[in-house]
């Protein structure tokens, strides 16, 4: 019985032991999906597939994980014509695909680099534009597709090519522990959850809510967070140094830098905001080695500081933001803001 109430339940993500770099992106591509969403890498068993299966529950009754089919067709993504309605009357009548179920949920997709590449572009357009564009064989649709993708992947099984790598917004890598007492209490809490789900779900019910509160709050307050200029120069400044091609990457840095001032309950982007998204932008961008060797790491973001200093970039550390004082929980009186919304591409 209490194996069959696990399986209906669901193991809370405030519940999972470690990985906290996972579950931080996770928390930043649900606040902020233009982010461009988020590429998780690791081995099997490392709690991947958990942590995106838990995340509806703190981010509101009405999300749900649409996983995409690793043998999905083009027609079954996108959307094609009803061939039995073209048929009978002649009339072209257009059923969407599971881009339009993913709209508002979360869209999953497991072992991402075993798609066809063409596959993948699809869903990258749409998680850049949240529209699904369709034109071809005559057929011109489009409909809503505002979802926040999560690919993972095993990289000892295939990598991507690096064209589709640049077009994640943050990339994570995620390995077992090799803490005994980490282990442990995985191994203590997975028990738990098998013996009484309830009673397991129950106990870390306060730390579910206090996290859908804060990812609420970061949502309302992530329009009015601004991105001075001088952390402007700083952010593009990291992403010259480490030679990345084009201007995703900075565009990426911009708003998970934001996403991390709104979660920090802050109205201003600091340089350590900054600091904290490279770890999450720039890997998977960085050029001349395999995926699998490249990290950004603090000694090489530290390597790019200095060099920005000899180029007479200020990196001085912010005085005028209390960076380790969050706002209010209940951001009041928001001012207008002219920044970055996130409604666009």
């Amino acid at each position: 019985m209490a194996q069959e109430q696990s399986r209906r339940r669901v193991y809370p993500f405030s519940a999972i032991v470690g990985q906290e770099p996972m579950k931080r992106a996770l928390e930043l591509v649900s606040v902020q999906p233009k982010i461009g969403g988020v590429l998780i890498l690791g081995e099997r068993g490392t709690a991947k597939t958990t942590a995106v299966r838990a995340l509806p529950a703190v981010l509101g009754k009405d999300m749900r994980v649409v996983e995409l089919p690793l043998n999905a067709t083009e027609d079954r993504v996108i959307g094609t014509l009803h061939v039995g309605t073209l048929m009978k009357s002649g009339e072209r009548e257009f059923i969407p695909g599971i881009l339009a179920e993913a709209d508002g949920q979360i869209l999953y997709v497991d072992e991402i680099n075993l798609l066809e590449d063409h596959i993948i572009d699809l869903l990258l357009d749409a998680a850049a534009t949240g529209v699904c564009r369709i034109e071809r064989e005559g057929v011109s649709e489009e409909y809503p597709a505002r979802f926040v993708l999560v690919g993972t992947m095993n990289p000892e099984e295939g990598t991507l090519r690096p064209q589709l790598l640049d077009r994640f917004g943050l990339s994570v890598r995620v390995t077992g522990s090799l803490e005994t007492d980490e282990r442990l209490e995985l191994v203590r809490r997975q028990i738990a959850f098998e013996d009484d789900p309830e009673a397991f779900c129950e106990r870390f019910a306060a730390d579910e809510k206090s996290l859908a509160d804060k990812l609420k709050r970061a949502k309302e307050l992530y329009g009015h967070v601004a991105f001075p200029d001088d952390v402007t120069v700083f952010s593009s400044g990291i992403c010259a140094e480490v030679s990345v091609d084009g201007y995703r990457a900075d565009i990426a840095m911009m708003r998970t830098a934001r996403t991390l001032a709104a979660l920090d309950g802050r109205e201003s982007v600091t340089r350590d905001d900054v600091f904290e998204a490279a770890r999450y932008v720039l890997p998977h961008r960085l050029k001349r080695l395999p995926f699998e060797e490249v990290a950004v790491d603090d000694k090489a973001l530290k390597k790019a500081v200095e060099a920005l200093e000899e180029r007479g970039v200020d990196t001085l550390e912010d005085k005028d933001v209390n960076s380790s004082k969050p706002a209010s929980n209940k951001p009041a009186n928001l001012p207008e803001a002219k920044a970055d919304d996130g409604k666009k591409g």
